[in-house]
């Protein structure tokens, strides 16, 4: 005999779909704000705010299916929360601009005219050694090829080249030339930062960034991209 009770409260009662509510609102904002925190790249091709729908629905669907202590109608309620919740969020972010940056983030320029835009970079939480990889997926050796690159909501790179014609100078991104960055300036030449790609003119006497303040050097180089 089918115990209908127990499958769809347990031994609780009633009132308690009254506190699953409660408590769906507050995990599924602390889970969003928890994924804001860790930066795009821990959710990269989906948003943010569809990383936290896909974890709560899918924490809501999945404990009644293997445990039976845990009735079937505090889940649903918990769907049916999190889906009116959604749609309300859903709502607000076609009404307001900035609430929509919020939820979902917002685009960043974090290379601009072939170096570092500093501060963008910092702020997305992206490794060094992580954002050279993708640039290196896209074939390019250095810097220099780079016009802007972008971080898109996602997590995405996005990036867009000089002409041949154009491309100048660039931090080489290539670890067996990236891995010779020193302080040590071995000849005059043409010298790219290690932190923020800005090229300079150095002598043996070495140099600071004019734009970081750091003082390791990797020797520029202009090469054109190939596909």
């Amino acid at each position: 005999m089918i115990e209908w009770k127990r499958i769809l409260l347990n031994d609780l009662s009633p009132n308690f779909l009254i506190e699953v509510s409660f408590r769906t609102i507050v995990m599924f904002t602390i889970l969003l704000l928890a994924l804001k925190l860790t930066g795009k790249r821990g959710v990269k091709q989906l948003s943010v705010f569809e990383m936290v729908i896909i974890i709560s629905l899918g924490s809501a669907a999945g404990d009644p299916m293997l445990y039976d202590d845990v009735g079937l109608l505090p889940a649903i309620a918990v769907i049916i929360v999190i889906t009116i919740y959604y749609k309300i969020i859903i709502w607000l972010t076609a009404k307001s601009p900035k609430f929509e940056q919020f939820v979902e983030g917002k685009t960043q320029c974090i290379i601009d005219e072939g170096e570092f835009s500093i501060h963008r970079f910092k702020k997305e939480n992206l490794a060094q050694d992580e954002f050279f990889l993708e640039l290196r997926l896209k074939s390019i050796e250095h810097l220099g090829q780079i016009k802007n690159a972008y971080i898109e909501t996602n997590g995405e790179i996005s990036t867009f080249y000089y002409a041949d014609e154009d491309v100048k100078y660039g931090l080489p991104i290539l670890p067996q030339i990236f891995s010779q960055k020193s302080e040590v300036i071995p000849k005059n030449g043409t010298y790219a930062c290690s932190f923020c790609g800005n090229i300079q003119e150095l002598t043996v006497a070495g140099g600071t960034c004019d734009n970081c303040l750091k003082k390791e050097w990797v020797p520029a180089i202009k090469t054109i991209r190939r596909s």
